[in-house]
């Protein structure tokens, strides 16, 4: 990780704040635990090392409490992540949306894979700040819904492909063509994904999308096969601290509120 201190006060768009630095401060937040889930202490140095009023940004992210959605959320993708590539260790990866998430280093400290992180141009302009390219990690400016960017990864090996914060905010169109293309240019591999209730998407207007179950997806693309798909309540028994176990143990036993944020596994 570079050492010099970043800027971030240009960033004007709140959209970008909440997913970029909201995800990241909660996983800082997360790592300072003494039995924590994540444990993302490469999320608490960039953390130390960004100019911007995180004051008003922990008013808003209530981080005593939403830590352990993201924390959940991304253990579970990290240990099929981790799973996947003790299978194949000369994989291919694609980290759709990366944002500011330090997940290469978590996994690959070495840069040894062919490694590929995708975001926005304004997005991988802010995180080239923080995370130098490496080994085989290289970062890619574009947006998911952007021509000629896939042509760019090599289609020779089985591909792990994430998407954690990302696929809810596209529209269902969008969605169902990047699925396409994906499968189109590898020949196998697996995709890893969060996805939220349908009647969340209908309260919030920041997303679009959102999958009944896996078979939703399986019936737009015959070649993924979901091979699981856990509510991220499940989980309820890693999180160290009593009272938001109870919750979420509560939350868990109520089919509404347990599907509330589930996260799914395709292969293909």
């Amino acid at each position: 990780m570079n050492a010099e201190r970043v800027d971030f006060s240009g960033i004007t768009d709140e959209g970008v704040t909440w997913t970029l630095l909201g995800t990241l401060y909660l996983r800082a937040w997360e790592s300072r635990l003494p039995a924590p889930i994540l444990g993302d202490h490469h999320a608490a140095e960039a953390i130390r090392r960004i100019d911007y009023d995180f004051a008003k940004l922990k008013r808003r992210m209530r981080p005593n409490s939403n830590q352990f959605l993201v924390a959940l959320r991304a253990r579970q993708l990290n240990d099929w992540s981790a799973a996947f590539l003790s299978r194949h260790p000369d994989a291919i990866v694609l980290q759709l949306g990366c944002g500011l998430d330090s997940r290469m280093l978590r996994l690959d400290p070495q840069g040894a894979l062919r490694w590929f992180d995708l975001d926005i141009p304004q997005v991988i302009d802010l995180r080239r700040q923080l995370y130098p390219e490496h080994g085989t990690y290289r970062m890619i400016g574009a947006s998911v819904t952007d021509d000629g960017w896939l042509e760019k990864i090599p289609a020779d090996r089985p591909a792990l492909i994430i998407a954690e914060g990302l696929l809810p905010y596209l529209t269902p169109s969008e969605v169902r063509r990047l699925l396409q293309r994906l499968t189109d240019h590898f020949t196998s591999g697996e995709l890893i994904f969060d996805g939220l209730a349908p009647w969340v998407v209908r309260m919030a207007k920041l997303f679009h999308w959102s999958p009944r179950d896996g078979r939703d997806v399986e019936r737009w693309n015959p070649r993924l096969t979901c091979a699981d798909q856990v509510p991220l309540t499940a989980h309820y028994r890693r999180i160290p601290v009593r009272l938001y176990r109870v919750i979420y143990r509560l939350m868990n036993a109520v089919p509404g509120l347990r599907n509330m944020s589930v996260e799914y596994r395709f292969t293909f």
